[in-house]
């Protein structure tokens, strides 16, 4: 009875153990390898070999330690927000600090997934970081909250000091210098983010002779972000920003420096057509904001010569 009674025990022991299965709304949708589902798949795996084996050393992993700086994909570390900006009623750009001079360790135009938790459910969503690559001591990550998202509901809840969890990096895209020749970028509000830390690089890089034509849609005017930042990087030689703003339609209520590069309306096929013919060498094409958008966009630059291989999409 009594050697029953502690089997029954080790069995309850090992099923309290057990890996909980992540919820659909755990899984940020990006595509990221590995994925919460991996990560899932992977330590119910070695639940089996360590229930088979009874031996819970197993469960361990031996998994080294990561420094507080040094991201990993399959861990989620903390950083401590150091400052928010509220850039428009919705958008927030938001520092998170990085000990002494540290450097997060992304490439431009990777991303990174924030973990949150609202109402005991946990959820997880990929962000681009806008800070340069090599921007030490911090970096920043532009976010727009929706009405009813969960996540945004957790983002709106951060004050300075507060701590979030992150893991990374992902992204398909690596950019090396004088890949192409010319970079033109499509983005969609919040699409910006992997464009500019992109940009940047490009900028920050006497040696980089790469063409750069950004094309940035917003609603409205005031709606744009960056707009200091995107008003400096228009300035190099080898960088040209337009605008295209989808509920206005008069120039006169812009200021100057913007009326002759912004367009009125949505970004259509001809106007594509348009900004791929007057691109000074043979365009690489960035695509980054909604599913409606990105679908939309590919399709316009595959009707304008644009195969496949020439065009990424985030």
């Amino acid at each position: 009875m009594m050697d029953q009674q502690e089997e029954d025990d080790d069995e309850d022991m090992w099923l309290q153990l057990r890996p909980v299965e992540p919820l659909p709304s755990q899984c940020c949708g990006s595509g990221c390898s590995p994925c919460v589902f991996d990560l899932y798949h992977r330590d119910l795996a070695r639940w089996e070999t360590a229930r088979a084996c009874k031996d819970r050393n197993l469960l361990t992993g031996k998994e080294p330690q990561s420094s507080p700086s040094k991201l990993s994909p399959e861990t989620f570390l903390a950083f401590r927000i150091s400052a928010i900006s509220k850039l428009t009623k919705d958008t927030y750009q938001v520092r998170f600090a990085l000990p002494g001079n540290s450097q997060l360790g992304l490439r431009p135009g990777q991303h990174l997934i924030l973990r949150g938790r609202v109402d005991d459910l946990e959820i997880q969503r990929a962000y681009t970081p806008t800070s340069p690559a090599n921007a030490k001591g911090y970096f920043e990550v532009l976010i727009k909250c929706y009405q009813t998202g969960l996540m945004s509901r957790y983002i709106e809840s951060w004050k300075a000091g507060d701590t979030a969890f992150w893991r990374g990096p992902f992204g398909g895209f690596v950019y090396k210098p004088n890949q192409y020749g010319e970079l033109l970028m499509l983005a969609a509000g919040t699409g910006l983010a992997p464009m500019v830390s992109i940009l940047q690089s490009i900028t920050d890089n006497a040696d980089d002779e790469t063409f750069v034509t950004l094309v940035s849609c917003f609603k409205t005017f005031e709606s744009i972000y960056l707009k200091t930042f995107l008003q400096e990087q228009a300035r190099f030689w080898n960088v040209r920003t337009f605008f295209v703003l989808s509920q206005e339609n008069s120039p006169e209520q812009l200021p100057w420096s913007y009326r002759e590069k912004t367009r009125f309306g949505r970004l259509t096929q001809d106007l594509v057509e348009e900004l791929v013919g007057s691109c000074r060498r043979k365009p690489y094409a960035l695509v980054c904001g909604s599913a409606e958008f990105t679908k939309d966009m590919a399709r316009c630059l595959l009707h304008v010569g644009l195969a496949e291989d020439s065009y990424f999409l985030f």
